[in-house]
């Protein structure tokens, strides 16, 4: 990705999220460039498509800043940064793929897309995945875990979510990282019941 768009996206993001608490912050962002950079290498993507897609994924999402029907903060960015009106429409093309929420198990219609997804839910396995959750959960007012409920509490999410993103891999290199990170996560939710039961 060019140095100046870059440093020009990691100045926005990180006004954008210079207050967040819930694991979308600017580190987030840069795991997801850094990890979508990596894949897209693999893949033969087109390096700047998926960098402006990465630095950008979450500057309009719902949970964070509401209505953002249009992607209005990367439209805007796009715009002042002077990428051609074509190219700006794949990346909001693939910001709006990316989503788990809005887009389950259906797959991006571009191996730039693809990348950008994969590059994100890993970040929601592993162990970042794990702390992640827990920090949604929080600023959220979420409980821990409530075994009389099956939604709500954080580790409901494992449940509903997270477990699930294995499976919903793209590319090759990134069902590779997300096998040890499932693993890493299965091992936690073994321990984490035991510990809540008093058996260890």
């Amino acid at each position: 990705m060019n140095p100046a768009l870059y440093e020009a996206a990691l100045e926005r993001i990180s006004g954008l999220f210079s207050e967040d608490a819930t694991g979308h912050d600017v580190h987030h962002t840069l795991r997801v460039y850094r990890m979508a950079m990596r894949l897209a290498e693999a893949e033969g993507a087109d390096r700047e498509l998926v960098g402006l897609a990465a630095m950008l994924h979450d500057a309009d999402d719902p949970k964070l800043f509401g209505n953002s029907e249009g992607l209005p903060n990367a439209r805007a960015f796009m715009d002042e940064q002077g990428i051609q009106p074509a190219q700006a429409e794949a990346v909001c093309t693939m910001i709006g793929e990316v989503s788990f929420s809005k887009n389950g198990s259906k797959q991006p219609s571009t191996i730039e897309g693809m990348v950008v997804q994969d590059a994100d839910r890993l970040d929601a396995l592993g162990a970042i995945g794990i702390a992640r959750t827990f920090a949604y959960g929080g600023s959220r007012g979420r409980a821990i875990h409530d075994p009389d409920k099956d939604t709500g509490a954080s580790i409901a999410h494992f449940h509903e979510k997270l477990l699930k993103l294995k499976a919903l891999m793209n590319t090759e290199e990134a069902k590779r990282i997300a096998e040890a990170r499932h693993r890493y996560m299965e091992a936690f939710l073994e321990e984490f019941h035991e510990e809540w039961n008093g058996h260890r």
